[in-house]
Parts: structure tokens; C-alpha cells; sequence
């Protein structure tokens, strides 16, 4: 029971004038006064670091009247936080968000994700804000496309030698085309996500490497062919 001091005892009672509660936010096609964390619908995306801004995640949740029914965990640019980001998985759903905002998801870069998606949530900032009854649960695997992998770019740079392409969302990139100026004018690349879903269904090895590599750009016009990762 709260307590007062003996100032406040002693102050004479003012009456509250209208009180209309909290302004209405947009959540998957509806206007809510959100009172409760009960109130709390919708699917939206965050991203977050750790502190020596060394790795980073991307966190994609889906909200159902305030309860975690769906979490995405994309991490990046630290080994460890691949392992934390199993850990979290395990934690986050079935959580309430305020309850999954208090937790210990293991990784400062998941810890910071959800703080984000918090701010987002529960001021009505979200993807589904004004889809009628929001994403059912498994929305949020739209985002890995067919090949049930994160859309990674990984480029290296040297002023010496030029760039290097080593996977992009088209998947990993096994070779450069460079022209007559050793300029790129295309790449080949293989798409883990099919070469490991054909294998999966007895293809064998190699021709499931060759099914599932492509070319882009004017690949076929090239002078030179180089391996990003050795050449």
C-alpha cells in the first residue's frame, strides 16, 4: 500500500477532471488503448549491438495480445552470439514482451535488438500496425525467402588489390568476371539453400552443386576468372 507523506496527508483533495486514458496506437488493423501488456499486438523487426559494436543482430518478433509467438534471430559478426542467439530462441517465446524485455538473452547485440522492439511494439510502430489481424505465426520466415537462410552481403576491400564479392543474397560467390580493365562485370554463385535442400532429398553432391550455381551480370563476357577467396 502506498504511502504518503505528511504534507501530502495534509493537502486537501482536488477532484481529477475527464480522463480519456491513453491515446488509441494502430495494431494489425485496429485502434487500441493499450492499458496492459495483454493489449500488445504486432509483428515488426529491430536491430541491435553490443557494446564493442563487434557483432549484430537483427530481431524479428511476432506479438499475439502481449505473448512472443514467433522469434526470427539473425546474428552477425561474432562466433559467440550465433550461440547465444540458440540460447535466446529457446527464451523468447511464450514470454510476455515485458517479460522477454527483463530477461537475460545471453548476447548484449539480442539484449539491445529487443529493447528496440520493445520502443517499436508498444507504440503501435509496427510492420502489421494496419494489416487487419496482423501475420499468422510463421510471417516471420517470409523474411529467409525459399532458401531458408539470412539475406547476408559479405564484401572485402583493399585499396591495393581491389574488391572482393564473397556472398550476396543471390548466395555464395565462387567466382569473379572481370574484363579487358580487371573491372567486375559479373559473378557465379551458388545458393547454399537449394545445393542443401537437394542434397537433403538424395541429389548427390555434385550435381546438386551444378543445379544450384548461377551466374549474374555479363558473366559470359568476361577476359578473367578469378576466386574471390584465393586470387
Amino acid at each position: 500500500m502506498a504511502q504518503y507523506s505528511h504534507e501530502v496527508q495534509n493537502m486537501t483533495c482536488v477532484a481529477k477532471g475527464c480522463n480519456h486514458g491513453p491515446a488509441p496506437i494502430p495494431e494489425e488493423g485496429k485502434w487500441v488503448q493499450s492499458k496492459e501488456i495483454k493489449d500488445i499486438s504486432g509483428l515488426t523487426h529491430g536491430v541491435g549491438w553490443c557494446a564493442p559494436q563487434q557483432g549484430s543482430c537483427k530481431l524479428t518478433l511476432n506479438v499475439k495480445e502481449g505473448i512472443i509467438e514467433e522469434a526470427l534471430i539473425e546474428v552477425m559478426g561474432c562466433s559467440g552470439m550465433t550461440h547465444s542467439a540458440a540460447m535466446a530462441g529457446e527464451i523468447l517465446p511464450g514470454k510476455t514482451i515485458l517479460e522477454a524485455l527483463n530477461t537475460d538473452l545471453v548476447c548484449d547485440a539480442i539484449n539491445t535488438a529487443m529493447r528496440e522492439l520493445f520502443l517499436q511494439i508498444v507504440y503501435g510502430r509496427t510492420q502489421t500496425a494496419f494489416s487487419d489481424a496482423g501475420l499468422p505465426i510463421g510471417g516471420a520466415l517470409e523474411d529467409l525467402g525459399k532458401g531458408m537462410r539470412s539475406q547476408t552481403g559479405t564484401i572485402y576491400s583493399t585499396k591495393a588489390k581491389g574488391v572482393r564479392y564473397l556472398e550476396l543474397t543471390e548466395g555464395y560467390v565462387t567466382k569473379l568476371a572481370l574484363d579487358e580493365n580487371d573491372e567486375i562485370i559479373g559473378y557465379e554463385y551458388v545458393h547454399l539453400g537449394k545445393l542443401m535442400q537437394m542434397i537433403t532429398e538424395g541429389v548427390s553432391g555434385n550435381e546438386a552443386l551444378e543445379k544450384s550455381t548461377n551466374h549474374y551480370g555479363r558473366f559470359n563476357e568476361a577476359v578473367k576468372y578469378i576466386n574471390p577467396r584465393k586470387e
